[in-house]
């Protein structure tokens, strides 16, 4: 949803990209945050910080949440009326978030090794 309204934004639609900063403010930011603190308090509570699997998860929701930050930046920018360039092809971006989701359920579904 984020790279779609930063792509919005960069076209000059700023209606989509309050709508989606708004989303953003109420909805995914308050979700991660729940998802890293009962993922923590899971992987402490059970030891789960030698398990191979977890460290896998991690590396990806640590890059999720890294391009969360980088285009939660790009819509205040855009919010603000800042002209911004867009870089990368916001559809590979999603492609790239809905497959790094995947994955992590397959993991902690699975847990292949």
């Amino acid at each position: 949803m984020q790279a779609i309204g930063v792509a919005a934004g960069a076209r000059g639609a700023t209606g989509t990209v309050v709508l989606v900063s708004r989303w953003d403010q109420r909805v995914t930011l308050p979700a991660m945050l729940a998802a890293w603190l009962t993922g923590a308090l899971v992987a402490a509570s059970g030891a789960g910080f030698s398990n191979h699997c977890l460290w896998a998860k991690l590396v990806l929701v640590i890059a999720l949440s890294g391009l969360h930050g980088i285009q939660s930046g790009r819509l205040r920018r855009l919010r603000r009326g800042d002209r911004i360039e867009p870089s990368g092809n916001p559809f590979l971006v999603s492609i790239a978030i809905a497959s790094s989701v995947s994955v992590i359920a397959v993991l902690a579904v699975a847990k292949p090794f």
